[in-house]
């Protein structure tokens, strides 16, 4: 079978992502509170709302009130820093009979309600397939060329935050967890100064008002440019997230 040239993108990128400094952070969060609403809202309305969609307005309400989370660095000694939180997902296509994962980015989340993230991302689901059915000429020739030209094109363009904004967002949110269930983890490699990999959702005894109740935990790695941020900042972003996806942000009332 011929190596699809789609996939010429992902490798380039691979590429790229050994020359970040990436570090890790592994942490659990109680879902229990936000999947019940979901659960109820579909009871009451028929609808599906998508945990995916959930979390990214959270995490976007996080980085909005900490912008130094998504920061870029310009030409090595300039740091810039973005108003507009945008998140960029992962949808899996058949491509050219090849299952393949492919970017949607959801622009200025931090300034979008729930309910606009969730239509945006269906949509997006036939959308993206469709453009990804056939690569255009341009890029045909641009990866016919050999490789070391292309990363060198790739790593000068990577330069201009607004730029890698323009064309990747400035967060990323993967989610490993859709195609499993139980407790998992994933270890991303990354070109984002900050990456979610949302890992599987489980069910484990957890202690309320000094109860021990059945919970449900979502597996989640937080991985961040330590070129860019530090473990304290990184520590303070993480208890702030937990806040809002433990607290069903969003999701208390009516889904606007």
């Amino acid at each position: 079978m011929p190596f699809p040239k789609v996939r010429l993108r992902i490798t380039d990128f691979l590429r790229l992502m050994h020359e970040k400094h990436v570090i890790h952070s592994l942490t659990e969060l109680d879902v229990t509170q936000p999947r019940e609403y979901i659960r109820l809202h579909k009871a009451r309305t028929g609808e599906g709302l998508s945990f995916t969609a959930f979390f990214i307005s959270c995490l976007s309400k996080a980085v909005d009130e900490d912008k130094y989370m998504h920061a870029y660095r310009k030409w090595g000694n300039r740091l810039v820093l973005f108003d507009d939180v945008d998140v960029t997902t992962v949808v899996e296509h058949e491509v050219e009979e090849v299952r393949i994962a492919t970017p949607y980015i959801i622009r200025a989340a931090n300034k979008k309600t729930l309910r606009e993230i969730h239509g945006e991302i269906r949509a997006s689901q036939e959308q993206k397939a469709r453009e990804f059915k056939k690569m255009p000429w341009y890029e045909h020739l641009f990866f016919s060329l050999p490789t070391h030209f292309r990363l060198l094109v790739f790593r000068i363009v990577g330069n201009s935050p607004d730029f890698r904004k323009k064309v990747e967002g400035t967060v990323m949110v993967t989610a490993i967890g859709m195609f499993g269930k139980g407790s998992a983890w994933g270890i991303p490699m990354t070109v984002y100064t900050l990456c979610l990999t949302l890992g599987g959702i489980s069910e484990k005894p957890g202690v309320v008002q000094g109860k021990i109740e059945v919970r449900e935990y979502l597996s989640l790695t937080v991985s961040v440019d330590h070129d860019i941020v530090d473990g304290a900042p990184l520590a303070r972003f993480m208890a702030r997230l937990k806040e809002l996806v433990e607290s069903a942000y969003g999701l208390a009332g009516p889904v606007a």
